[in-house]
């Protein structure tokens, strides 16, 4: 593989599994080196090796956990400023895909080496004595069980939204007692119970939700104080989304952030992967890897 080539990673299990051998023909043609992942950890060797090999593309053809896997190996290269990243959407929810205005893979397979590429944020969330410090691109998500924000029915994002994944979380868990947690911020900061805390880097999770703004240095942080389920299908159906009004939400933006548990560990998702922290601090790299994006992207949404 020559200094500067292209190379794309295919998840071949994403989704619903049956993409890896069209990516392969599409992107091959379009002068792509092709490689099927193994897992995630490959997934991480494998972008890792194509950043210290000096890859000038790097396409990823899976879903959000799988661009994360990839986002980390870059990392472990020191390879974001020298790689462009391009996402070929196959996995379920596909959340990144989607606020980068790129609506499908044969969509993402065409930006792959054509799209405008732009210099987008990058969030690290850095534990506390000594823990690994891990990116990500779309969001890192405190409280709700692991997997509520991709796994929530079609039929409940329809009729509620950005907040169908609050109810979905608080349905599936009805024991769940809620985060005694802190928060810290220069521009804000909070302490009480929370159903969850949410950190958006490409997602925001008020008013309209979707895409928020990846090229302003801050996270969009809302915190979701604990009501029963029933008291969250009230707001749902109130405010449709959550929204500036919406009882027991607090949303601020800030470049950098402190999330500290009074009482244990608390699970962290971070664009799908989980892992478990007292205290986590969060930063933005600003503009930090070039990411080809659609026609549909909005640099500086309202």
């Amino acid at each position: 593989m020559q200094i500067g080539s292209r190379r794309c990673l295919v998840n071949p299990h994403s989704g619903t599994g049956d993409h890896a051998e069209y990516v392969r023909r599409a992107m091959e043609a379009r002068g792509f080196a092709v490689t099927e992942t193994q897992s995630a950890a490959h997934t991480v060797d494998l972008a890792a090796e194509a950043g210290r090999e000096g890859a000038s593309t790097l396409a990823v053809c899976g879903g959000d956990g799988t661009v994360n896997d990839a986002l980390r190996g870059l990392v472990r290269a020191d390879a974001l400023g020298d790689v462009t990243l391009a996402v070929l959407p196959a996995g379920t929810a596909n959340l990144l895909a989607g606020n980068l205005g790129i609506d499908s893979l044969e969509h993402g397979i065409e930006l792959s080496d054509t799209g405008e590429a732009r210099a987008l944020d990058v969030g690290v969330a850095e534990g506390a004595d000594g823990e690994s410090t891990e990116p990500f691109l779309v969001s890192c998500i405190a409280g709700l069980p692991a997997d509520a924000s991709t796994s929530t029915s079609d039929d409940l994002k329809g009729r509620f939204g950005t907040l169908a994944f609050l109810l979905s979380g608080a349905r599936e868990t009805v024991a769940f007692d809620g985060l005694d947690v802190r928060l810290e911020s220069p521009e804000a900061s909070w302490a009480g119970e929370a159903l969850c805390v949410l950190v958006g880097n490409a997602r925001k999770f008020v008013e309209e939700g979707g895409q928020a703004d990846m090229e302003d240095g801050r996270f969009d942080v809302v915190v979701a104080e604990t009501m029963p389920a029933p008291g969250l299908a009230v707001e749902a159906a109130r405010h449709r989304l959550l929204g500036e009004g919406s009882d027991g939400v607090t949303h601020f933006r800030a470049g950098e952030l402190h999330v500290a548990s009074d009482d244990g560990p608390i699970t962290f998702s971070r664009d799908g992967e989980v892992s478990t922290h007292e205290r986590l601090d969060f930063r933005v790299r600003s503009g930090a890897l070039d990411v080809r994006v659609g026609e549909g992207y909005e640099p500086h949404p309202e």
